[in-house]
């Protein structure tokens, strides 16, 4: 019998498919559990091509392993084979709220209220743990599947901090339209910047544009910090 830590034994248990999308080091695959038929999406990390950001994959995989809500993408499983990761997770097919908001243009006012609703909930799961993502962006928000009715998921965790409520966090991290102004300023900021980072979706989402916008990130920055949208 192969090892449980052997690309074999993977083998024998899912069948790899279709590239769903590759990163900077890192590819996501379709995954076909061949006992039950169902299907997942398999994450596979490449050690050698992350020197240096190890720590962030072992974050996002302890935060993940812990997690569980509906409008977060599920982590089942791990393997470490070679120089690689493998993260059977919950496969979601609808694609960024990012391409949807281009798509439209921008939400009604309803609509808008029921994505934020279920990613504050999300949010507040996360935080009640002492996570804070760190990066919500609409590229970080999957939906579960190309319906009407699809679910929003929150993704990505590889910039989130697990935190006790006398630390401060201090690291300057995110993306820079979505960043609260204390990150910024680095003066030490707690949970709720995600909630600003959510203030600017939500903003984005009625708009269809963001409120902060320089092709400077300096300018951009200074927006931010004076609250001027």
């Amino acid at each position: 019998m192969a090892s449980i830590n052997s690309l074999e034994y993977l083998q024998e248990k899912y069948e790899l498919g279709e590239t769903l999308g590759t990163g900077a080091f890192s590819e996501v695959k379709v995954a076909t559990e061949r006992a039950t038929g169902n299907k997942f999406a398999i994450k596979i990390v490449d050690r050698t091509k992350c020197k240096g950001k190890e720590n962030m994959i072992e974050t996002e995989v302890s935060i993940l392993m812990q997690v569980r809500h509906e409008n977060i993408v599920q982590l089942y499983e791990m393997y470490e084979i070679d120089s690689k990761i493998y993260l059977v997770m919950e496969l979601v097919t609808g694609g960024e709220l990012f391409d949807e908001i281009v798509g439209r243009g921008k939400y009604t006012e309803v609509d808008a209220a029921k994505i934020i609703h279920r990613i504050l909930l999300a949010i507040n799961y996360l935080h009640s743990l002492g996570i804070a993502h760190r990066d919500l962006k609409p590229e970080n928000l999957l939906l579960s599947d190309k319906t009407n009715e699809a679910k929003i998921m929150i993704s990505d965790f590889g910039l989130s901090k697990i935190f006790n409520d006398d630390e401060v966090m201090k690291t300057a991290c995110g993306t820079p339209g979505y960043v609260a102004p204390e990150v910024l300023k680095r003066q030490g900021y707690g949970r709720e910047i995600d909630l600003w980072s959510l203030g600017v979706i939500t903003y984005i989402l009625l708009c269809g544009y963001p409120p902060f916008y320089d092709q400077n990130n300096i300018e951009l920055f200074k927006q931010i910090m004076s609250g001027k949208y």
